[in-house]
């Protein structure tokens, strides 16, 4: 079994308000779970206005499909996200091994 995660931090400088924050995340994460059909998550800074950082994570019997899958995620959220700024983005592979 293969799980990819993806952590991604975002700058939201329209964001005065938590409020305003959290639509906007909340309207990204739907978007990218409807879009790709993967577990999504705020994961830290909760509580900071101007910056999300956003946790991906998918299962697959390949390290390359979940790869490709996590690729195309930052790359939709780099294409379709005028609201926000993606900083930063990080792809891990982890192979597990379950007896």
């Amino acid at each position: 079994m293969v799980i990819g995660a993806c952590k991604v931090t975002l700058a939201i400088p329209m964001a005065e308000s938590l409020k305003d924050k959290r639509t906007v995340v909340k309207g990204l994460l739907a978007r990218v779970q409807q879009q790709f059909g993967i577990s999504v998550a705020e994961v830290e800074d909760n509580d900071v206005i101007n910056h999300a950082v956003l946790g991906f994570a998918v299962v697959s019997n390949s390290s390359a499909h979940a790869n490709a899958v996590l690729d195309k995620v930052v790359d939709f959220i780099e294409r379709h996200q005028d609201s926000a700024e993606l900083l930063d983005d990080n792809i891990e592979i982890l192979r597990v091994f379950l007896g």
